[in-house]
C-alpha cells in the first residue's frame, strides 16, 4: 500500500472497550483483532516483566510485542492488510510496575498501596504496517485521596478492577478517588488520543 495516499482503516489489537470508545470518539475506524487469554494466551503477548525492566520500557515493549503479533495474526489469518494500533497500561509506585489484579484479594491490596498519595500512569502505544514500526510513550501522575476500607471493599465487590492496569477506571467509579491529576487524562484510560493521532498522522490515516 501507499502510504502517500492513506487508508481508511486500522487494526485495534485489543479487547478493551475503553480503547475503542476512544477510537470511535476521535473518528478512527477499526477492526478489531482479538488476542487468547488465559491458560491459552499467545506468549508473544506475555505480560510478564523482564528482572531490572523500567515501567517506561515495559509498557512500549509490550504494545510493540502486540502489534507485531497483530500483524503475523493478519498475515496467518488471510485478512486485508492494514496497520495494527497496539497500546499497553500500567502503574509505577515507587519503581515497581502494577498491572491488573489477579483477584479480588489482589485488587483490594492495590488500592490501599495507592490511597493518599500518588502514583504514575504509563501508557505505551505502537503502530505498526508492513516493516515498519512507529510507538509513543504517555506518562502522567494520579493522586487519590485517603480511602475508607469499606470504600475499598465496595469498590472491588462491583467487579470494575479486576481487568484494569492498577485495579481502578479513572472514567467510571473509581473517579470518586481522584484528588489530582498531571498529564493525559485519555492515557490514563488506556489510549492517549493526543500521541495516537501522531502516530496515526505517521501512517497518513485521513483525520
Amino acid at each position: 500500500m501507499n502510504l502517500t495516499s492513506g487508508f481508511q482503516r486500522i487494526y485495534l489489537a485489543s479487547r478493551s472497550p475503553r480503547r475503542r470508545e476512544l477510537l470511535t470518539q476521535i473518528g478512527v475506524h477499526f477492526d478489531t483483532l482479538i488476542f487468547r487469554t488465559g491458560d491459552r494466551a499467545d506468549p508473544e503477548t506475555d505480560e510478564t516483566p523482564v528482572p531490572g525492566e523500567a515501567a517506561e520500557d515495559y509498557v512500549v515493549r509490550l504494545a510493540r510485542a502486540k502489534a507485531r503479533h497483530g500483524q503475523r495474526l493478519i498475515e496467518w489469518r488471510h485478512l486485508i492488510a492494514q496497520p495494527v494500533l497496539a497500546a499497553d497500561t500500567t502503574l509505577d509506585v515507587d519503581g515497581l510496575i502494577i498491572g491488573k489484579p489477579v483477584d479480588a484479594t489482589d485488587a483490594a491490596a492495590i488500592l490501599r498501596r495507592l490511597s493518599d498519595r500518588s502514583h504514575r500512569v504509563l501508557t505505551g502505544v505502537a503502530v505498526g504496517f508492513e516493516d515498519r514500526m512507529e510507538t509513543a510513550l504517555s506518562i502522567s501522575e494520579v493522586r487519590f485521596r485517603a480511602l475508607e476500607e469499606a470504600e475499598i471493599q465496595r469498590y472491588v465487590a462491583s467487579g470494575e478492577p479486576m481487568d484494569k492496569a492498577g485495579a481502578y477506571g479513572i472514567q467510571s467509579r473509581a473517579g470518586l478517588f481522584v484528588e489530582h491529576i498531571s498529564g493525559s487524562y485519555t492515557g490514563i484510560m488506556g489510549l492517549p488520543l493526543c500521541e495516537t493521532g501522531q502516530l496515526l498522522k505517521m501512517f497518513a490515516y485521513p483525520f
